[in-house]
């Protein structure tokens, strides 16, 4: 590669320079500049990494690039340094191309935001974290993103901070942006401990030299204890990043934060860490069964959850937050099957589709005057025609119609999980599959077709300006033709023998983790390809007939009544009361009546009472020396004097 330095530079230091110089000057600012530097701040690391990619199609060997060392003590060191190689590159440019699309979105939605400046440096705050996150060669550097980015989105959910947004157990966006900082911060202790048992066992930090020791000694370290280990704590820290069970709690809350925030977290950024941190961990996955296996339950189970909860939301962000928790669960299950490269594939489809549905949805709420609620809209395609064919298109992709991006990459994970002998998990996946189109051709139908349900003598939609339909229409041109740089072997065998581009790209990776020969015989791919296919057209349909038509009210409380189904979607599987109920309540009670009633007020507060007591006590009694007369204060001195003296001859004698 060519100047691989400069280039390093060029990523990490413009968004660092966008928030310092926004952060600390942007209120002189006009909205122009901040806009500027903020979208310099991505654009230009989105071209440095560009050119990363076209200088590394054809190598196959991962360069490190060391900027300097960071800190030192005896023989430990740890490096401010960076791993250029095809995982990296591949999230490094979801990151700074979706997140550049989403920055120029921005400046539409916020326009006239009192904090407009605030905002932009939290964004390139975001930014600057996670390209350390997934640029870094050793587990410190990635932990010093992983935290940040934990930060930066606890600042940009919070961003509206006086705003109320109702939840289980929170009523502002304040709430929501400590829930999410609260239970990342769970997740987070799994990732220190595994820190520390991984420099117990290979006296080292960086992913390459880690890598070398275990595939030289793979005999020793398959299945071991120690592997076990550190697996499940690395995914303990995953499910709090990209939002499993028992950790997916926090993620549609964090909703309440500018809808651009939504699309940047929970589509193509913050929320896939987990999934980048697992594929670069591909090589101590694989030497644990027991750990992917718990990866793939985990998955299955979350891509269930989120598909089913999201069935009956009423509100859009809320559905496409679902939505994001259940897409999630589909990437760790490729992940627990040992298709990490498939798994990747879908963050980037996902990224591209997901991103365009936050953003749409966000086109109509600016719409819409700030009303998220899919019971008031309806009939705003005739009012919004490009917010509604992107948005069509958006909901193809993420439904996996033939040939859209999603398509390709959730069939992959599908057949993968089939080719593993996990027919159960293929099913369950296959039901969330089924789901996804549904709810996504409701969420379509409910906001786009039928009358409108709102308002129309007080609000009068509009389409939304070209700085948010603009991106818009590239997110939707990637999420119609994107899944053609992953075509699998089945569907494109007959005209290459290597059709899947973004395979090829990511092997040198996985070279220790090979794929065995691509069967010649597709009859039982094609076959379940065909199933999926059709249950996702059966899905839209029944949303279509359900729902195209609507004209009036969607009335909850009737559906809650007469459908547990209903209900237990409606209540997301009561995840955040059983929270409530066994954890949160019983320790607020216990803060309260024992932490702060007992120990504060009567053991500390008594301690420290008795001593301002005391001490009032001795005071009064020695004050009563002060009488105001010489001669008792000569007889005191005296006293003192032969006092002195009489230790002082002690001491000698």
């Amino acid at each position: 590669m060519e100047n691989p330095n400069l280039l390093i530079l060029l990523i990490i230091l413009p968004p660092l320079l966008g928030l310092i110089i926004n952060g600390i000057l942007g209120k002189r600012f006009d909205n122009k500049l901040v806009s500027a530097i903020a979208v310099l701040g991505v654009g230009i690391p989105f071209l440095a990494i560009l050119t990363l990619f076209i200088q590394s199609l054809g190598e196959e060997q991962a360069i490190t690039i060391q900027l300097f060392e960071w800190f030192k003590l005896s023989d430990f060191s740890v490096n401010i340094a960076y791993q250029i190689d095809s995982l990296s590159i591949i999230f490094g440019l979801v990151i700074t191309g979706v997140g550049l699309l989403i920055h120029i979105y921005s400046i539409g939605y916020m326009h006239g935001d009192r904090s407009y400046y605030r905002f932009f440096a939290y964004m390139n705050l975001f930014i600057f974290m996670m390209l350390n996150l997934v640029l870094a060669n050793n587990y410190i550097l990635t932990f010093l993103g992983w935290e940040g980015v934990g930060l930066s989105s606890y600042l940009l959910i919070g961003f509206w901070y006086e705003k109320k947004f109702p939840g289980v157990g929170i009523n502002s966006t304040s709430g929501a942006a400590n829930k999410a900082f609260i239970v990342n911060r769970i997740g987070d202790f799994g990732f220190l401990v595994a820190i520390f048992f991984i420099y117990m066992t290979f006296q080292s930090f960086e992913y390459s030299a880690i890598n070398e020791t275990v595939a030289k000694h793979q005999n020793i370290y398959a299945n071991s204890s120690i592997i076990f280990i550190i697996c499940l704590m690395l995914f303990l820290a995953c499910t709090g990043k990209s939002a499993q069970l028992p950790l997916a709690v926090w993620l549609p809350d964090a909703m309440a934060g500018p809808t651009s925030v939504s699309a940047l977290i929970h589509a193509a950024t913050m929320v896939t860490a987990g999934v980048y941190l697992i594929a670069r961990n591909s090589l101590l996955f694989s030497l644990s069964t027991a750990a992917s296996e718990i990866v793939l339950l985990f998955g299955v189970m979350t891509a269930l959850f989120g598909a089913i909860s999201a069935l009956s939301q009423t509100d859009i962000k809320k559905v496409l937050a679902y939505s994001t928790v259940s897409q999630l669960g589909f990437m760790f299950a490729a992940l627990g099957v040992g298709a990490y490269g498939v798994a990747v594939f879908h963050v980037v489809t996902h990224a591209f589709f997901k991103a365009l549905l936050f953003l749409g949805s966000g086109s109509v709420i600016h719409a819409m005057h700030g009303q998220q609620d899919i019971k008031q809209m309806g009939g705003l395609k005739k009012y919004m025609p490009h917010t509604y064919r992107t948005f069509l298109i958006g909901t193809l992709a993420i439904s996996g119609i033939p040939f859209f991006s999603g398509f390709f990459s959730k069939d992959e994970i599908m057949w993968n999980v089939f080719n593993h002998n996990h027919l159960i998990f293929y099913v369950l996946l296959l039901i969330a599959a089924f789901f996804t189109s549904f709810y996504m051709f409701r969420l379509l139908y409910l906001t786009f077709h039928g009358k409108e349900r709102f308002d129309t003598k007080h609000i009068k939609p509009h389409e939304s300006p070209k700085s948010i339909t603009i991106p818009l229409q590239i997110l939707a041109v990637l999420s119609a033709i994107g899944g053609f740089v992953g075509i699998p072997y089945a569907l494109g065998f007959w005209f290459s023998d290597h059709p899947n581009l973004f395979e090829n790209y990511l092997e040198p990776t996985f070279e220790l983790l090979k794929a065995g020969h691509h069967s010649e015989v597709h009859a039982v791919e094609y076959l379940l390809m065909l199933l999926t296919i059709v249950l996702a057209v059966s899905a839209w349909f029944w949303a279509r007939n359900k729902y195209s038509r609507y004209q009036k009210d969607i009335f909850v409380e009737k559906e809650l009544k007469r459908n547990i189904f209903y209900k237990i979607s409606w209540n997301k599987f009561y995840l955040d009361n059983i929270y409530n109920y066994f954890i949160i309540n019983p320790l607020l009670s216990i803060s309260d009546k024992v932490i702060y009633k007992f120990f504060d007020k009567k053991i500390f507060d008594g301690i420290l009472h008795a001593s301002a007591k005391s001490a009032e006590f001795l005071g009064n009694r020695i004050k009563k020396i002060q009488t105001g007369y010489i001669p008792h204060y000569l007889m005191f001195m005296t006293i003192g004097i032969l006092i002195f003296l009489f230790i002082l001859l002690m001491y000698v004698i």
